[in-house]
């Protein structure tokens, strides 16, 4: 991975230039069979840092932060590593403000305390990972906590020196002061600063003294990761410790009637086989010795289901009704203007139809958790995303208060969303078979890849209309928009009540564009079928829906498809420079090979915009997306790598899902099991990645979701100028494209 940095932005190149080996080159040429869990960088530079217990009080200001007389500097961070970077970029904020040696920095998961450690994104009022907010939320905090460790080390000091504070500097973890000189370590001041009282406000550095934040530090959990040290709920092996297999329901809302166990029972190492049943479902549990055991005793058991109450429709039913809702009024989202007047008065017209499948979020590591209930309460394990509400969930279950829950937060093998449920259901779930075994022994709930395809909870089916009228000079004055699908938000704590969620519209109810006369309608609806956020949630459909039907009015009207957003874009300078910046690294409109299209997409999400130009080609026929050119404004940058890492990681996710990826039902029951039916992206299909950084002064925002939305539409209407037609039904396999 090569770095270019100029005075206009920040270029991350995954690309081999003369004399260099790129990431995947040097896989390739190794030959290795290695996966890496969670999105951690194969290789890395990073000192193998383990914090240790240093003797005496250690200096900790805040609950964020804690120095020990052996100068290594612990982070405590509220947020699950997920492989966004979460600890690295969290740390960088501490270690920027406090002067560290990045080599002395470790970080440490927090335990579940709302009060403490509720992110400031949702009003503190949750502790949770998600809507990429880690670093936004905790910009503030973060830096202060860093800020004022630093403050009181500088005090300590300067009493022991007998110096003005002003006058000491602080270096890669260094203290000096130039006129005495004197020096010394963190470690040296941590027993006269802890005992100093914490002042109340301090100064956070300039952006211009920036030393950590906006370089390429590594990443503190790489080595770990590629080592096999780092600990996932996987590796938890507690003593007396049962494993839990489980029989779900072929069918959303089934119930168990009856099950015969009888040879299960029989079977080595089986300890129990027994029915559980939680608020959102239920099914039968074998618990075994070993997951092999356990697995082997299940295919045993035979259940009988009353599917009194089951869903049975099939998705062609589905989007059948879909369909037919988008001809009627629905929900106001958005109106400007009156665009059905406009419609009426404009010159050309412009109709397009878009469908959208629900799709599993398929994370390396498949949903788990080890619970054990003890006199006093409970302790969990876990790949750990919404501490409260897991913790109130399980509290229900086990008649215990919430601060009886205690969940220790171990690194998650990938999420895209699906460990941040709302209902906490497979932690609901190993609760429910713990209190129904009644042994006390641990339980580790393990899914297998077919549990976790089938079990539920994806995002939800989408279908959309859109209609446009322009004048005679193509420009655009009417716009209206009809979305039908599911309601993610519906009885969860982000539910408002109201007869529009904004996250079925997001992207659509706040796109930037400048059209006179707009309307967005929402028709929501209700099925059987659990669905949740998934990787940028309403973006996931919204842009794609958006960024097509441009290009499809652009093409009606004889318009590049850049020229014509940027007609859009003149009260959106931000976008448009997104937008410009994409343009100009990919070379847009400069000639290519025979065969190949270029394709664009713009979008905002979580307060980052992102523009992505693809180069797809075509052989024979087949497809290939060739590279991807992404521009970002993220705001501040605080650490580029891992910036670009996320972006490449959104643009892989993206893809995959655009290319193939699909959960259909046929009366009722998911079709798909595996990565043979529901495939992820291969490496033979991954492009090549650019990510150019806008520079920016303003906060942070999020970049774990924001590449994601673009890459579908861009890839589609590159597609559309090799055949001239755009793919309106998602994946793109469902209109016979093939991609290599």
């Amino acid at each position: 991975m090569k770095t270019l940095i100029d005075n206009h932005h920040t270029t991350i190149v995954n690309a081999g230039l003369p004399g260099e080996i790129n990431r995947r080159d040097l896989l390739k040429g190794a030959s290795l069979s290695l996966a890496v869990i969670g999105g951690g960088s194969m290789l890395a530079a990073c000192a193998d840092k383990t914090a240790t217990v240093a003797s005496g009080k250690p200096l900790a200001p805040g609950h964020f932060l804690r120095i020990g007389a052996d100068s290594v500097v612990t982070v405590i961070s509220p947020n699950t590593e997920i492989g966004q970077g979460a600890y690295t970029g969290l740390a960088t904020l501490v270690a920027e403000e406090l002067d560290a040696d990045w080599s002395q920095v470790v970080v440490e998961a927090a335990p579940a305390d709302v009060k403490i450690f509720g992110n400031p994104a949702f009003g503190g009022a949750l502790q949770g990972t998600g809507g990429s907010t880690t670093i936004s939320a905790f910009w503030d905090p973060m830096r202060k906590a860093g800020a004022t460790a630093r403050a009181m080390l500088v005090t300590a000091a300067a009493k022991e020196w007998g110096v003005p504070a002003g006058e000491i500097t602080i270096s890669k973890g260094v203290l000096a002061h130039a006129g005495k000189s004197k020096s010394g370590k963190f470690g040296d001041f941590v027993a006269a600063a802890a005992a100093l009282p914490v002042p109340a406000s301090v100064k956070v550095k300039d952006p211009k003294d920036f030393v950590l934040i906006g370089k390429e530090t590594p990443r503190l959990d790489a080595r770990d990761k590629s080592s096999g040290k780092a600990i996932f709920t996987q590796d938890i092996k507690l003593p007396d410790m049962l494993v839990a297999a489980v029989i779900y329901p072929p069918r959303f809302g089934a119930t168990v009637k009856s099950f015969d166990a009888t040879a299960a029972r029989q079977l080595p190492n089986v300890a129990n086989v027994l029915q559980f049943k939680t608020g959102l479902r239920e099914g039968v549990a074998v618990l075994a010795k070993d997951f092999y055991s356990a697995k082997k005793a299940r295919d045993a058991v035979k259940v009988e289901w009353d599917e009194s109450k089951a869903f049975m429709m099939s998705s062609d039913a589905i989007f059948a009704e879909y369909k037919a809702l988008a001809t009627k009024e629905g929900a106001e989202a958005r109106k400007d203007g009156d665009a059905a007047k406009a419609m009426t008065d404009a010159t050309h017209h412009v109709e397009a139809a878009y469908q959208f499948p629900f799709l599993a979020h398929a994370s390396m590591e498949p949903m788990n958790c080890v619970l054990q209930i003890k006199p006093d309460g409970c302790e969990i394990w876990n790949g750990e995303q919404f501490h409260t509400g897991d913790q109130n969930v399980v509290a229900g279950i086990l008649g215990l208060k919430p601060e009886q829950v205690k969940i220790n937060m171990l690194y998650a093998g990938g999420s895209f969303g699906r460990r941040g449920n709302a209902w906490g259901d497979y932690l609901a779930d190993t609760a429910a078979i713990a209190k129904a075994d009644g042994g006390g022994k641990p339980v580790k709930l393990v899914w297998s890849r077919e549990d976790d395809m089938r079990a539920g909870f994806y995002r939800p089916a989408y279908y959309h209309t859109l209609k446009a009228g322009t004048d005679k000079d193509g420009k655009i004055t009417s716009w209206q928009q009809h979305i039908v699908g599911q309601s993610i938000m519906a009885g969860t704590f982000l539910d408002n009540g109201g007869a529009v969620d904004s996250s079925s519209v997001e992207g659509v109810a706040n796109m930037p564009y400048e059209i006179p006369n707009l309307k967005v309608e929402l028709h929501t609806t209700k099925l059987g079928i659990p669905i949740q956020w998934w990787r940028s949630v309403g973006s996931t459909h919204t842009a794609y829906a958006v960024e097509c039907f441009l290009d499809e009015v652009a093409r009606a009207t004889k318009q590049d498809p850049v020229e014509l957003r940027r007609g859009l874009l003149a009260k959106h300078p931000r976008h448009l420079a997104v937008l410009n910046l994409a343009a100009e690294k990919s070379g847009w409109g400069s000639p290519l090979p025979a065969g190949t299209a270029r394709g664009v997409a713009l979008h905002e999400c979580f307060g980052t915009v992102v523009a992505e130009v693809v180069e797809v080609s075509k052989k024979g026929n087949n497809y290939k997306v060739d590279k991807v050119t992404c521009a970002v404004d993220c705001g501040i940058a605080v650490n580029p790598n891992v910036i670009a890492m996320q972006i490449e990681s959104g643009v892989a996710y993206g893809l995959a899902a655009a290319i193939s990826g699909a959960v259909t039902l046929k009366d009722g029951v998911v079709q798909q099991s595996n990565f043979h039916d529901y495939q992820v992206l291969r490496m033979n299909q991954m492009p090549k990645v650019e990510v150019h950084l806008v520079p920016s002064t303003n906060k942070p925002s999020g970049v774990g979701e924001p590449g994601t939305p673009p890459i579908a539409p861009a890839v589609a209407n590159a597609l559309a100028v090799l055949s001239g037609k755009t793919v309106h039904n998602l994946p793109f396999s469902t209109a016979g494209l093939t991609f290599v």
